[in-house]
């Protein structure tokens, strides 16, 4: 069984609450309420976005998300009260895709996750319609199978650092703005500076031979980011 939103969450009331709301608005929907559950759900149904608390009370969810990503590479969105900066880096490194703060607005999270599942279809979709190969200096993508080689290499690369890195390679040798990303590749305009942060610095330490002095990816202060290929 097909299910596009599992919310995991141990606030009972909240996940039902926000559960209910998205399956009005045809976003169908279910929630459990700890890791066990969760792990058990994939056995059954096939899901396309996992909304994820960090405290899951006995569980925890940056254990859980560690273990998911051993299995898929779908889009995991953190929702959490705790809003250090160590919490959205470890939560980000360890193969979350966004971190949404509590409390949320029912309306602006459905638009997200309304954005990401659009995004995550049409990622899909692309990769069986296109046999297409980008390509720059020592790094290939091919986008039929999703895979990425550096310098003859296979790397292994998430669902938004596949397709950041795939734009990046379209539109090389361009001043690309975050604003551009965030639209294009995140769907919204939503998303913070810290995540497209995160993803960049990700991408450097996978395809760059120097992550911090990248010879591809390179930061415009204050603008955005361009991947150069001088070949």
């Amino acid at each position: 069984m097909n299910i596009q939103c599992l919310i995991v969450d141990d606030e009972l009331e909240l996940a039902e609450t926000t559960s209910e709301y998205f399956n009005m608005f045809d976003v169908k929907t279910a929630y459990v309420t700890n890791a066990d559950d969760c792990l058990n759900f994939f056995q059954t149904h096939s899901v396309e976005l996992i909304l994820l608390d960090i405290n899951l009370g006995q569980d925890s969810g940056f254990a859980l998300c560690k273990k998911l990503r051993a299995t898929t590479q779908i889009p995991i969105l953190f929702i959490s009260a705790r809003s250090s900066d160590d919490d959205v880096l470890i939560a980000l490194n360890i193969g979350g895709d966004d971190y949404i703060h509590k409390p949320y607005t029912l309306s602006v999270l459905l638009a997200k996750v309304k954005a990401v599942l659009k995004r995550y279809g049409q990622t899909q979709a692309a990769s069986q319609q296109h046999a297409e190969t980008l390509a720059f200096g020592d790094v290939s993508i091919d986008r039929d199978k999703n895979r990425v080689k550096v310098r003859g290499q296979e790397i292994a690369l998430k669902t938004m650092e596949f397709k950041l890195l795939c734009y990046l390679a379209e539109h090389k040798n361009r001043i690309v703005t975050k604003d551009e990303l965030f639209r294009n590749v995140w769907g919204d305009v939503i998303t913070g500076d810290g995540t497209l942060n995160v993803h960049i610095r990700h991408l450097r330490e996978k395809i760059e031979e120097h992550p911090n002095e990248p010879a591809y990816i390179k930061t415009i202060w204050g603008t955005g980011y361009m991947l150069e290929d001088t070949l």
